[in-house]
């Protein structure tokens, strides 16, 4: 008898694109970051996307396991990042420079990601490449210390992190109907 795994990418990529959105809301200044942020980082965005990595190990699925786990990992990290100093774990936030490496490489592991989705769907291409841009603009928002490309960047992030949702979305509807409801190209 075969085992029916359900599809744990709806999971990850809900966790991933809702934690996306509400941070870029911060960043395009429309709220101050919070600890709803912060908790959506560490147990959405960060948990829910590990849970999913492991299951789509279950299912033999590198990408969505390499996915998954790390931007999960990336959720945990940031969070940690902006609270550890206040929890006097380190005495400093990390340097303006230190941070510009961090979203950068995030960008580039983003960037190699996205060029794994060269067969994907339209919709996973897109959550990708908005990703990386998205990496990079946060990047250069913080080696310039220009305000508008940090606005620009939440406003980015944005349709990122909702390109992510409509994908999840699209899955549990299309399987749930079994046609597509939603296309994702």
């Amino acid at each position: 008898m075969a085992e029916k795994l359900a599809n744990p990418a709806p999971l990850g990529l809900m966790g991933f694109g809702m934690t996306t959105i509400l941070l870029n809301i911060h960043n395009a200044g429309l709220y101050p970051m919070d600890t709803m942020i912060l908790a959506m980082g560490i147990f959405y965005g960060g948990l829910a996307q590990i849970f999913a990595g492991l299951l789509e190990f279950k299912r033999g699925n590198t990408f969505g396991l390499t996915a998954f786990c790390s931007y999960g990992l990336f959720w945990m990290s940031l969070v940690f990042l902006l609270v550890a100093p206040g929890m006097g774990i380190w005495k400093a936030s990390p340097t303006s420079g230190a941070m510009v490496a961090y979203l950068f490489m995030w960008g580039l592991f983003t960037f190699g990601m996205f060029i794994a989705t060269k067969k994907a769907p339209f919709a996973l291409r897109f959550v990708f490449c908005s990703l990386f841009i998205l990496f990079w603009l946060l990047a250069a928002g913080d080696a310039t210390g220009a305000a508008w490309l940090k606005k620009l960047a939440g406003w980015e992030g944005i349709i990122c992190g909702g390109s992510a949702v409509y994908l999840a979305m699209a899955e549990v509807i299309n399987e749930h109907y079994g046609k597509t409801v939603l296309p994702i190209g």
